[in-house]
């Protein structure tokens, strides 16, 4: 029983499997190029995180001592991306960590490992949609547009350690851009890279010009302490 649990699957019999399916006209068709498989990694490295996160943690945790993450975190990516990029070679079929995970470490920790990645997908979608949510909020604010709070804002939020409910019904805006995602991958995988590469080179933009604009504002006198002492305190 544990034997086949953690049986594998051999890489020539994925690619056979693959082959065939592809020359029945079934299994997924080979539609991206390699500009849109850069973009799809950037979109994925380069998140809502790095607009949303990135200034508080710097205002009220680490300081300037926030580059030492930014730089263990391309790190990360970077090793990552090492890796996608050698299976991807190996073992060129659907499946992406499922079945990368079934021919190196056997059935059941493809298996934990493939949810793993839907629940990852989840809740990174989540947050990134509230993200966003709050952003757009913002800009209709400024627009004079304001939301009734009760479709526009988390229904449970995290006040002062503990989670408490807000009143609100649904976070509208979040739905609703979760909504269009999904019909943009539901109308097809070049639409959805083409959209996709659109949205990379915003984000990229954005972020260039922010360091080009920001470099004549950097006041040296700011990075001492480079690493702020520990109160204890989460911050405010």
């Amino acid at each position: 029983m544990l034997k086949r649990l953690f049986r594998t699957k051999d890489i020539t019999a994925i690619l056979k499997e693959s082959e065939n399916e592809s020359n029945s006209g079934g299994g997924l068709k080979r539609a991206l190029t390699a500009t849109n498989l850069v973009a799809l990694g950037i979109g994925a490295i380069v998140g809502a995180g790095i607009f949303v996160i990135t200034g508080q943690a710097a205002a009220n945790y680490a300081g300037p001592a926030l580059t030492i993450s930014f730089v263990i975190s391309a790190m990360g990516c970077i090793f990552s991306a090492m890796c996608y990029a050698e299976f991807a070679a190996m073992i060129p079929v659907s499946g992406s960590v499922y079945s990368y995970s079934y021919a190196t470490m056997g059935e059941l920790l493809a298996w934990f490992i493939g949810w793993d990645l839907i629940l990852e997908y989840l809740f990174a979608c989540s947050a990134v949609s509230v993200a966003w949510s709050g952003y757009m909020q913002s800009l209709l604010h400024g627009w004079g547009i304001s939301l009734p709070h009760s479709i526009s804002a988390s229904t449970l939020d995290h006040i002062n350690g503990s989670w408490v409910f807000t009143g609100s019904v649904i976070n509208f805006p979040a739905v609703f851009i979760v909504a269009v995602v999904t019909a943009f991958l539901i109308g097809g995988i070049k639409q959805s890279a083409f959209v996709n590469n659109i949205i990379v080179v915003i984000k990229v933009s954005v972020i260039l010009l922010f360091i080009g604009f920001g470099i004549s504002y950097i006041n040296v006198d700011n990075w001492t302490p480079y690493i702020p002492e520990n109160t204890g305190e989460y911050g405010h």
